[in-house]
């Protein structure tokens, strides 16, 4: 029998970030083969075992070339980067947590998914990982639950647009990450290379 606490629990939607402009990297991120399709489709893939419904936040142009099998968002908090998709998937379905990954993981895995969900607190504001890259959480891997709604809008009142600025100063898990290769951010064709390599050996 389900109990009235576990039955209260928000369910979980997923959102990929793909919607950059990917000035760094010369090329779109999210049109990069670097599991036979395009990442945002293989994220997309990667989170529909572990969520009711997965969007791909994408810009209005972006839908110009869209696979009709997926599902977009298009952000309706403008040229706020990933501030702005995570804050307009919450406010589609209020109800629902959302499990956000960036199209930019290329390295990202099943197991770092599972692990984050298993230790998912829902009284927290959002759960997430700690990047091995300077310590500090990664909002572009992370769980954010309803309540982070009216927080975010707090801080975009205040003109802060930072995801991980509101993950720092709210009521975050933060977790150490079983793989830290699978949370690398590649942004630049050198950052590409370094995980082209990484894939090589797996």
């Amino acid at each position: 029998m389900i109990s009235e606490e576990h039955n209260s629990i928000p369910s979980i939607n997923g959102l990929v970030l793909a919607g950059g402009k990917s000035r760094r990297m010369g090329t779109a991120k999210d049109l990069l083969h670097w599991h036979g399709k395009e990442q945002r489709y293989f994220a997309a893939d990667l989170l529909a075992s572990f969520c009711d419904e997965v969007f791909i936040s994408c810009r209005q142009d972006q839908l110009e070339d869209f696979d009709e099998e997926y599902n977009a968002l298009t952000d309706t908090f403008l040229n706020m980067g990933p501030f702005g998709g995570i804050l307009s998937a919450l406010r589609s379905q209020r109800d629902k947590a959302w499990l956000v990954v960036a199209c930019d993981m290329p390295l990202m895995d099943e197991k770092s998914l599972q692990i984050l969900l298993e230790s998912r607190d829902p009284e927290k504001v959002a759960t997430t990982y700690k990047s091995p890259f300077d310590g500090l959480p990664e909002p572009l891997i992370t769980i954010w639950e309803p309540k982070s709604y009216p927080l975010l809008l707090n801080f975009l009142g205040i003109g802060n647009t930072c995801p991980r600025k509101v993950l720092i100063n709210s009521d975050t898990l933060i977790l150490e990450p079983h793989n830290p290769d699978a949370l690398m951010n590649v942004n630049t064709p050198e950052e590409a290379e370094k995980a082209h390599k990484f894939l090589k050996k797996q």
